[in-house]
């Protein structure tokens, strides 16, 4: 399966939900080339950036289940290579 280039932006409202997503983020490690994040102290989020490489099935599965948690906002853009 031909692998795509993406990133996933997050905003963490819900600090509750934090490890959560890190066990999501664990579980697609072998695909992800790069994280960021960033607390926003002032409004109380914090902002991470997760670059991928992975089919386009793998890395709408782990879109999915960020979806999922409460708390947690995130969209994925996908570069055109």
């Amino acid at each position: 399966m031909e692998s795509r280039v993406a990133i996933v932006g997050i905003i963490v409202e819900n600090r509750d939900s934090v490890e959560a997503l890190n066990e999501i983020l664990h579980e697609y490690a072998s695909h992800i080339i790069g994280r960021m994040g960033i607390p926003y102290k002032q409004k109380n989020v914090s902002i991470i950036s997760v670059v991928l490489d992975a089919p386009q099935d793998i890395i709408s599965a782990l879109s999915g289940k960020i979806g999922k948690l409460k708390g947690i906002s995130s969209k994925t853009l996908f570069a055109n290579v």
